[in-house]
């Protein structure tokens, strides 16, 4: 297959893995509990993977870079199912596109990286794209649609959710630049699973009753998360980082799709719009 197919099957695992937690959520399933299902239900199936992956030579800048990983991590994926449970897959996925828009401002002080024309183009795009979103409210005043994110709890915390991804991705990078894409992300995956046990369980009641109260539900989950990384993993091997990221964005376009196909949600016209606006500016960012 090629790399397009790859990324195009992980960004639709992604958004279906959304849907299914937003699915979960809707049935009063604690946030916490389905935040660590993403993570704690995909590793048996992880586990397959480690025979194939060869151990790097790591030093103590790997170690310190994943370990300020985890909580940040940790803190997004809580944020991240609160506010789909809260509030619309249309009104909240979208706002994931800010995180290269954040990247441009975090890369350049993590990293050191500067940022071209056309990633300013692309902020552009994205900002069009989220006035777009609630564009209907603009009988009331041309900056309704701004004001309309801010009344949107679950917009705002996916705001939130963006920076601290684009803080996160660059951490992460650093930790694959002293080590490698394949073992980090396995690695990782136990890593993050088992911190955030320790604290989801000491501060949720009940924790393995409510962990394992939907298993068929949270197995698909987690097999949806364990494909989403193998395909993003093959895809990268395959192409640019660059274009992969761009073709697997389109897993918020998915996302908006599956809000009006399974939960209803409303003006999908304006939001499909919105949506596919932001998407562009993201293209704009990682790959012009």
């Amino acid at each position: 297959m090629s790399w397009f197919v790859y990324a195009l099957v992980c960004a639709l695992s992604l958004a279906t893995a959304d849907a299914l937690s937003k699915k979960a959520l809707d049935d009063n399933t604690d946030p916490s509990i389905v935040a660590w299902v993403r993570t704690g239900y995909a590793l048996p199936f992880m586990a397959f993977i480690i025979p194939f992956i060869e151990k790097p030579e790591l030093d103590r800048v790997f170690y310190v870079a994943t370990l300020m990983a985890v909580p940040l991590d940790i803190i997004a994926l809580l944020l991240y199912m609160k506010a789909i449970k809260i509030s619309p897959l249309s009104l909240t996925l979208p706002f994931l596109s800010l995180t290269p828009v954040f990247l441009i401002g975090t890369s350049f002080i993590i990293l050191g990286e500067r940022p071209d024309r056309s990633g300013f183009t692309g902020i552009v795009l994205v900002v069009i794209g989220a006035y777009l979103l609630n564009v209907h409210t603009i009988s009331e005043g041309f900056f309704e649609p701004f004001k309309a994110i801010a009344k949107e709890q679950g917009s705002v915390l996916m705001i939130i959710v963006a920076f601290v991804f684009s803080i996160g991705a660059c951490i992460g990078k650093i930790a694959v630049q002293h080590s490698d894409p394949l073992f980090f992300s396995v690695v990782y995956s136990f890593l993050l699973s088992f911190f955030f046990y320790l604290v989801i369980s000491f501060r949720t009641k009940h924790f393995h009753s409510k962990a394992f109260s939907r298993p068929v539900l949270f197995l698909l989950i987690g097999i949806l998360i364990t494909i989403m990384i193998i395909t993003h993993l093959k895809a990268i091997s395959l192409i640019e980082v660059s274009y992969m990221v761009s073709v697997k964005r389109l897993s918020i376009l998915f996302g908006v799709i599956y809000g009006v196909m399974f939960f209803k949600e409303t003006n999908i016209k304006e939001r499909l719009l919105g949506a596919t606006v932001m998407v562009s500016g993201i293209i704009m960012i990682t790959v012009f």
